[in-house]
């Protein structure tokens, strides 16, 4: 069982910044990638930022410059620090993780989401 809690979502005005953090827990042998996606109302949800392991990272075309993914491997976390935060970036924001459990067994955690708005 492995557990993603999410935290630092709420309403911040247009071009302010949050930073939401992701940690995993549970039986984890290793984490390979770790993400972030979000899920506007009424859209699809689609991929903010990755990184892995080693500390590369991915960004959609629409927050490069403006968002930031880190991750701890010791403590099995991960950050997304958002700033210039847009009214367009509203949505629901969920932590992705790519988890070997065991030498056989490999998943992917999703964590329960965490609202951001950005609205005046």
């Amino acid at each position: 069982q492995v557990q993603l809690v999410e935290s630092g979502g709420g309403l911040v005005q247009p071009g302010g910044s949050l930073r939401l953090s992701c940690a995993a827990s549970g039986s984890i042998l290793r984490l390979n990638d770790m993400g972030w996606y979000r899920q506007a109302p009424g859209k699809q949800r689609e991929l903010v930022a990755t990184i892995t392991s080693a500390g590369s990272t991915e960004y959609a075309d629409s927050v490069k410059g403006r968002f930031t993914i880190s991750n701890d491997n010791a403590k099995n976390t991960v950050a997304l620090q958002m700033n210039s935060l847009e009214p367009e970036d509203t949505a629901v924001y969920y932590c992705n993780a790519h988890i070997w459990t065991d030498r056989y067994t490999y998943r992917v955690a999703w964590g329960q989401g965490t609202q951001v708005t950005v609205s005046f």
